[in-house]
């Protein structure tokens, strides 16, 4: 008997062991890190290449601003008898139309402002998808070491298994022990095949980021390390204020709206058509004199908004509205991401602290909780649901340490993809 209770003493020993996130093994030469990762999904993600294209399709709509519309050429027959030639006139003329100076820098400008904002697009789909392989890579890590927790809990409990086997078919205690254990135990069997699974699933999802097949074999590093956000919070709001892509984008979205603006009141403006026209006269008889057969025309036209109440006006007052909106846009995310950060730094912290509590003080207490119930249940002065009881809590203690850790790396993560850039070391 107390042979048994000196194995299931270092089989609890190994649980500790396994929560402890460092599994790098020399063996494992090829294992790729968070940051390897990222820098995989980054050159294969086909959404960062669609990000990349319209990135680059944007800034190809700035220059053609500042060309004017193309020339029109025209080519008159007149009066001819037959539709095609034996015509009096041949008349040539081009004509061209100018916008009020000014305008097309302004137009230019606009495209430039979403050309950045298509920039700061593509930096936030980078940021995202760093986020979500990071969060993928260390969902995995988490679920490699609920693997070995639940695996040495396993072990645990066949041993348990055969100390109350034994102690049954000596009579020292009821049948109901027994029974107890074969029930925790295959709970804990479907457990670790819930974990395999989760698992499994969690490797697909990460190979999907990095645009790979479903199954493909992926060798990541397990070295991993928790540390506190030491940046003060009012520095990480004052960071995410001025560094997160879309509270960037949408301060240009606002210097676009009020340019839009000042376009609308310049359609009050008029806007030009120059124009030459040559006439060459066939007939001497259809000629201004009969000594002067070809004539030369210069023409300019503007337009004139006669109904403006209908057009220009409101025009303008869709722009005035549409400058408004984006101005609480503004102030609407700016505020949204302040609330995010402080939120995410308070998850952040509470799970530290609960992670350096767990590792640090209720798991050793469990497991020291656990190795007392076993020398009493061994000496007939413990029931054996206390015994269980105390090997699920050491067992529920390295799980809770596992999730704790997981909840304050993702809130990490979190916090870096809310401010728009990683967090200093």
């Amino acid at each position: 008997m107390m042979q048994w209770g000196r194995d299931i003493v270092a089989l609890v020993a190994l649980i500790g062991v396994a929560i402890g996130f460092a599994f790098a093994s020399d063996a494992e030469a090829q294992a790729l890190s968070a940051g390897q990762l990222v820098e995989l999904a980054i050159e294969s993600n086909p959404g960062i290449k669609a990000a990349r294209a319209r990135w680059d399709a944007a800034e190809h709509q700035v220059l053609q601003n500042y060309a004017p519309a193309d020339p029109q050429f025209q080519f008159s027959n007149v009066d001819s008898s037959r539709g095609l030639g034996n015509a009096a006139l041949h008349s040539y003329s081009v004509t061209q139309s100018l916008q009020f100076p000014g305008k097309a820098l302004l137009q230019a400008d606009e495209a430039k402002r979403t050309a950045r904002i298509a920039r700061l697009q593509y930096d936030a789909a980078i940021r995202d998808l760093r986020a979500a392989v990071e969060t993928g890579y260390y969902q995995v890590l988490l679920d490699d070491s609920l693997l070995g927790v639940n695996r040495d809990n396993v072990a645990a409990l066949k041993q348990v298994l055969q100390v109350s086997q034994v102690a049954y078919s000596a009579n020292q205690v009821t049948q109901a022990d027994f029974i107890s254990a074969e029930f925790d135990l295959a709970q804990a069997e479907q457990q670790q095949r819930a974990y395999e699974s989760g698992r499994r699933n969690d490797l697909v999802m990460l190979n999907q980021l990095l645009h790979r097949a479903p199954n493909a074999p992926l060798e990541l590093d397990h070295t991993m390390h928790l540390e506190a956000v030491k940046l003060p919070l009012d520095t990480l709001v004052d960071m995410a204020t001025r560094l997160r892509q879309e509270i960037l984008a949408t301060a240009l979205t606002e210097r676009n709206s009020n340019t839009a603006l000042e376009l609308a009141k310049m359609e009050y403006l008029p806007d030009f058509t120059v124009g030459y026209t040559f006439d060459h006269y066939l007939q001497q008889t259809a000629a201004p004199s009969p000594t002067n057969l070809q004539g030369q025309t210069i023409s300019i036209g503007i337009n004139v908004p006669i109904f403006f109440w209908i057009k220009q006006r409101e025009d303008v007052a869709s722009a005035e509205y549409a400058l408004k909106a984006a101005r609480d846009d503004l102030s609407s995310i700016r505020s949204q991401t302040e609330a995010n950060v402080v939120q995410l730094v308070n998850t952040a912290q509470l799970a530290y602290e609960s992670s350096q509590l767990y590792n640090r003080s209720l798991i050793p207490l469990a497991q020291q909780d656990f190795r007392v119930a076993l020398i009493a249940y061994q000496s007939n002065k413990l029931q054996f649901v206390a015994l269980s009881g105390a090997l699920q809590r050491s067992y529920a203690a390295s799980v809770n340490y596992l999730q704790a850790a997981n909840q304050f790396i993702a809130s990490r993560v979190a916090l870096e993809q809310a401010i728009g850039a990683p967090l200093p070391q």
